[in-house]
């Protein structure tokens, strides 16, 4: 496969500041899938630690400001999901669930020659890595969850409401299934909406994401995730949104869990209970939102860089 080094990702604005370069090449997962695979230190030429970036469904580099930063003091490597970001849609539609995820890692470390290595997860990466842990413990030194529960994902939302799962799982597969249907129709939409510092000001004022360290970045992060099909986000969601609990009395790795306090998208009283769960377990609470790792990067990669110290 040929690696292409590009300082931004396809759809990022031009115009804007250079930002540091990842590489993407491909990569076959077990089922023939061709995926997006890129990391920011391909031959690993920095000796740093390895990282592997279970990522946010639909999500890409930007979404990570700390870990593009050439000073980052980790080599991470990660993959774009099937179907999304030029990973190639699976030839069996159905085979977009954490199982399939599963796979495509060990792939994407496979090429890298990663042997063992920690992961973090964020969102419904989280679900990945844990899953990963639990089904391959030799390939995983310790788990970093950012945002994100190990399974249930979606009974999890909303935690700020303090529904009851069961209510909080109806009202998001029930959404999600509304816009799968209607997303051959909006998806055009969303993909011509203008996103700049306005649009990253306003979301940053809406509850839903507070203000973020980089504008610039987040506005490409917003761009790159809104050229995603939205029919087939919402199929992929709802796929793993069928994930159950893992079993996390067998997890034998240390993990941290670091949770955002307003964040809807996965509670943070069910990521502190996770943490309780885990037999190495710690729980970081830092005041923010799903997107904790864009509005406080600094706070979240000194809790990674202290975490891969501590499990060497």
């Amino acid at each position: 496969m040929t690696p292409s080094a590009d300082p931004v990702e396809p759809t990022a604005d031009p115009t804007r500041r250079p930002r540091p370069a990842v590489v993407f090449t491909d990569v076959l997962s077990d089922d023939g899938t061709r995926l997006r695979a890129w990391s920011n230190d391909p031959d690993d030429e920095r000796g740093a630690p390895t990282v592997l970036l279970c990522n946010g469904l639909g999500t890409n580099a930007f979404a990570w400001p700390a870990l593009l930063d050439p000073d980052c003091g980790v080599r991470v490597i990660s993959w774009n999901h099937r179907g999304i970001g030029g990973s190639a849609r699976p030839l069996d539609p159905e085979r977009v669930d954490i199982g399939a995820f599963v796979e495509d890692a060990l792939s994407v470390m496979d090429h890298y020659g990663v042997d063992r290595a920690v992961t973090v997860g964020w969102s419904i990466g989280v679900n990945t890595m844990f899953e990963l842990a639990v089904r391959h413990p030799e390939r995983v030194a310790g788990l970093f969850a950012v945002a994100g529960v190990p399974g249930d994902t979606f009974a999890t939302m909303l935690g700020p409401l303090r529904l009851p799962r069961a209510a909080a799982r109806a009202a998001t597969v029930g959404f999600s299934h509304a816009v799968r249907l209607s997303g051959r129709v909006l998806s055009p939409i969303a993909r011509r909406l203008p996103i700049g510092p306005r649009t990253v000001g306003v979301l940053s004022h809406s509850g839903f994401m507070l203000p973020v360290a980089d504008v610039d970045l987040t506005a490409a992060a917003i761009r790159e995730f809104l050229q995603v099909p939205l029919d087939w986000y919402f199929h992929v969601a709802l796929r793993t949104s069928e994930h159950p609990r893992v079993r996390l009395s067998q997890v034998q790795v240390p993990a941290v869990f670091v949770a955002g306090r307003w964040d809807l998208m996965a509670g943070a009283r069910h990521m502190a209970q996770a943490a309780e769960r885990v037999g190495d377990g710690t729980y970081v609470e830092l005041p923010g939102t799903h997107f904790v790792q864009m509005e406080q990067p600094e706070q979240v990669h000194a809790l990674l860089l202290d975490f891969l110290r501590r499990v060497g």
